[in-house]
């Protein structure tokens, strides 16, 4: 029986679709995890096709919704909320389902059940999910993490640098994804971007460069992140001039170049002190 917290518009005839889901929330360090799929929509042109209803899942406490009022006038109210997209092969070089979505706060599991019926009504055959983390990195850093279903889609990844996991702790909603799809066969990726700890307030165009590359090349379609280059260029030179002009901001990042020389950030020792870009940046 379908879920009626799936609304669904049209399901598109897609041929042997990838399937990217990005999060805002716990696991969306930076914005890239949204960030991802947000720029996936909006440079592939991708049109959505369903959603869900967002009253089984938020609890609006928790995660208000957003309103817009104009002159005394409420124009609009925008709930936390899930969606699809579809990319077509004419825009991207192959067939792509997108999902962008808050992590839910309450029943995670009939949320994935939803998720993957879409997925089976689409006849994806591989999901993958895109996460973030604050870790003992440098910005000007690139490390992506991963864990999948099968040591093939491991390997396949190797030439791009990235990294297995290994964690043990609390989990995201990506990793309950992940099982759920395993278990109706379905392979199964997570990539996981490393994020400056003292940086705050802003996106790492870089790491979506970086990250949106490796999308691309391991999972057959085209993407243009030049935009994101030229963006993270600027942000990075205005970033090393807040350092600059910050000693103990100096102090932390040879710190952690000298932790990472030797191969371990054990002595690297983490600062108060963070860089607050929206307190310095202006929109470009």
């Amino acid at each position: 029986m379908l879920d009626q917290s799936l609304i669904i518009d049209d399901i598109p005839s897609l041929r042997d679709p990838l399937f990217i889901a990005g999060f805002e929330g716990w696991g969306n360090a930076l914005d890239v995890s949204r960030g991802m799929v947000d720029f996936l929509i909006r440079t592939l042109e991708a049109e959505r096709f369903a959603r869900l209803h967002p009253d089984p899942f938020y609890r609006y406490d928790e995660s208000r919704p957003k309103v817009q009022v104009d002159e005394g006038l409420l124009l609009e109210v925008t709930p936390p909320g899930a969606a699809f997209y579809a990319a077509t092969e004419e825009k991207a070089g192959r067939d792509l389902v997108l999902f962008r979505a808050s992590e839910p706060h309450l029943q995670w599991y009939r949320f994935c059940d939803a998720i993957l019926s879409i997925c089976e009504q689409a006849r994806v055959a591989t999901v993958v999910t895109i996460g973030s983390m604050f870790d003992d990195v440098l910005h000007t850093d690139t490390m992506v993490s991963a864990f999948a279903s099968n040591p093939a889609i491991l390997s396949a990844l190797e030439p791009h640098r990235v990294v297995p996991v290994n964690y043990q702790g609390p989990s995201a909603v990506h990793s309950l994804v992940h099982d759920e799809a395993e278990q109706r066969g379905i392979d199964a990726l997570s990539l996981w971007s490393h994020c400056p700890y003292y940086l705050q307030g802003t996106t790492h165009f870089g790491l979506l460069s970086h990250l949106g590359s490796i999308l691309a090349s391991w999972g057959g379609f085209r993407l243009d992140t030049e935009d994101l280059d030229d963006t993270w260029r600027e942000l990075n030179r205005q970033i090393q001039e807040i350092i600059e002009k910050n000693p103990e901001l100096q102090k932390m990042i040879t710190d952690l170049r000298k932790a990472k020389v030797k191969g371990s950030w054990d002595a690297a020792t983490r600062h108060d002190n963070v860089i607050h870009l929206e307190d310095f940046l202006k929109p470009g």
